[in-house]
């Protein structure tokens, strides 16, 4: 049945009943796969997304609104490759990918997919993204700053049938935890996302016995045609011209020199193109992007100003991004990606927003702190007699916006996860957070000043680990807009035997051997301000200063 041609075939209580319905099937579906998982930075810090995919090409039906952003976009990319793929699937196999040029992101983002079937037919397929805290590879946590090809990145895997006809494979298990740490800990977290997806298998079944397949359909046509048309009416509202703008990053990890993601968005009507030509070319380090991440994260940064788009495939099509191919946004095997989905992304959306900027300063925010602050440690806990790696990411400021103030500590501008908390992170690992702080006086001024970031120190507490960091934004703060400055940029430090020393990238570093005693610092940035701060409250400025925010 040709779902495009039931669109608006169905009334609009249906609708949405039937759309908050596929939503909460994909909630869900990330519910259980948070509450079942092993890691802290999935259960805790809800790493993960879960959702359905059309059976034509794997475009986004739903989302969960408890899903990562960044995987808008990825995770369809990701099907359409597995149905391209894939042509002997059937029903209640599950397959396991995540090669970053499958559609994927980084190694450390590991996909299910698994087609549904109703009533015997193939229907749709549904999908699902947790981050693993390791997948192998020459450091601990899979943030290899210093890697110049993906094979030193960790396991890669292709689609691959974990699951047959409900069977798990048990060679495939064998395979994939031979070659992570702490094995332990991933097989739950394989466990964890294959119930999810059979959460979703009987949610899904039991919505379609409700309203009946033909008006479930006809209520998806509806909504992307629904979805397409809102897009339309935004960029149609932008005045047509090509706007520009750079974002630039502090270096790719092994050549310390930044990198320049450069932006025209051309706006012709209702449509928009997106084009990245000018931007660096492909370079040497970790922080090449693949097409997925980098198509995502202009997704992510269209949604960011205009918020009231729903989660459908129907809201990209008046979207083209250009311009990729030769650069550092579009990598090819085998250049190393590890930081593309939680730092370069980060980047593109920042650019999204600075060039968007000027044509509509009503729904624009300068740019926030943009990285996720990846930080992984390794070792053996000679307490407990076992190995363990802790990746844990942090929060910084977002930028001023038209309406206010940016919030302090927020999440990376590609994701909702949560900081996990830090006892339960002492609870699991040998170490002592001995502070974690808001990093007052870290906004960038303006008419609304940016947000805080956080200023933190852990200290090893006994054994021996091994630290790894890939963030961003230490070479330079976050920019503001309309004459709001900048906020401070990332600073980390790292104490060894009495030794303080910082890394020679800023942000970037492996290998750091921590013993008994030893600490990371770490300073994230603060938000970019919002226009002239000669314009800013009389009270609004006292404020700023209870919280040592210089006026100079």
């Amino acid at each position: 049945m040709d779902r495009v041609a039931q669109a608006g075939a169905i009334d609009p209580v249906t609708l949405t009943v039937i759309e908050k319905g596929l939503q909460q099937v994909c909630s869900e579906m990330d519910l259980v796969h948070e509450k079942t998982s092993f890691s802290p930075v999935i259960s805790e810090g809800l790493d993960r997304s879960n959702g359905i995919y059309h059976v034509e090409d794997g475009r986004m039906i739903a989302q969960g609104a408890l899903g990562l952003p960044i995987f808008l976009g990825v995770m369809q990319e990701t099907t359409r490759a597995v149905i391209a793929d894939r042509k002997d699937l059937r029903d209640g196999d599950v397959v396991l990918v995540n090669d970053p040029y499958f559609g994927g992101t980084h190694l450390m983002d590991v996909k299910m997919v698994r087609p549904f079937y109703y009533r015997g037919k193939l229907w749709c397929y549904l999908a699902n993204t947790g981050h693993w805290p390791d997948t192998g590879g020459m450091v601990p946590g899979g943030f290899n700053s210093t890697a110049t090809e993906i094979y030193q990145e960790g396991l890669r895997l292709p689609p691959v049938r974990l699951v047959r006809e409900g069977v798990m494979d048990e060679d495939i298990i064998r395979i994939v935890l031979a070659n992570v740490r702490v094995s332990s800990e991933r097989i739950g977290d394989i466990k964890a996302q294959i119930a999810a997806l059979a959460t979703g298998v009987r949610r899904l079944t039991a919505l379609l016995d409700r309203y009946g397949e033909a008006t479930v359909e006809a209520a998806i046509a509806e909504l992307e045609a629904r979805g397409e048309a809102l897009m339309r009416a935004h960029v149609a509202a932008i005045p047509d011209g090509t706007y520009s703008a750079s974002a630039f990053m502090d270096s790719d990890g092994v050549v310390n020199e930044a990198l320049e993601i450069a932006l025209d968005a051309t706006v012709a009507g209702s449509d928009i193109t997106l084009d990245f030509s000018r931007s660096s070319a492909p370079c040497a380090g970790p922080m090449n992007s693949v097409w997925a991440s980098t198509l995502s994260a202009v997704y992510v940064g269209l949604k960011h100003i205009f918020p009231d788009l729903p989660m459908n495939a129907g809201c990209f099509k008046p979207v083209r991004v250009t311009g990729t191919a030769d650069t550092f946004l579009e990598a090819r095997e085998p250049r190393p990606v590890a930081g593309c989905a939680s730092e370069t992304s980060q980047r593109i959306v920042e650019a999204v927003c600075l060039t968007l900027a000027h044509a509509l300063p009503d729904r624009s925010f300068a740019a926030g702190a943009g990285s996720s602050g990846n930080l992984s440690l390794g070792g053996f806990d000679p307490a407990t007699g076992q190995a363990y790696i802790m990746y844990t990411f942090s929060g910084g400021g977002y930028g001023g916006w038209w309406g206010g103030d940016g919030l302090t500590n927020g999440c990376s501008t590609i994701g909702i996860s949560k900081n996990q908390p830090v006892e339960i992170l002492e609870q699991r690992y040998p170490l002592l957070f001995e502070r974690y702080n808001l990093r007052e006086g870290s906004a960038g001024r303006g008419e609304y000043r940016g947000g805080f970031g956080i200023d933190y120190r852990f200290r090893l507490q006994r054994g021996q680990g091994k630290a790894s960091f890939l963030m961003e934004h230490g070479r330079f703060g976050p920019p503001g807009i309309l004459g709001g400055e900048a906020g401070l940029p990332n600073e980390i430090r790292i104490s060894q035997g009495g030794s303080v020393t910082r890394p020679e990238h800023i942000s970037k570093g492996e290998g750091y051997v921590l013993r008994e005693g030893d600490w990371i610092e770490v300073l994230t940035p603060g938000g970019g301000g919002y226009g002239d701060k000669a314009d800013r409250s009389a009270g609004a400025r006292a404020a700023d200063r209870q919280y040592g925010q210089s006026e100079d």
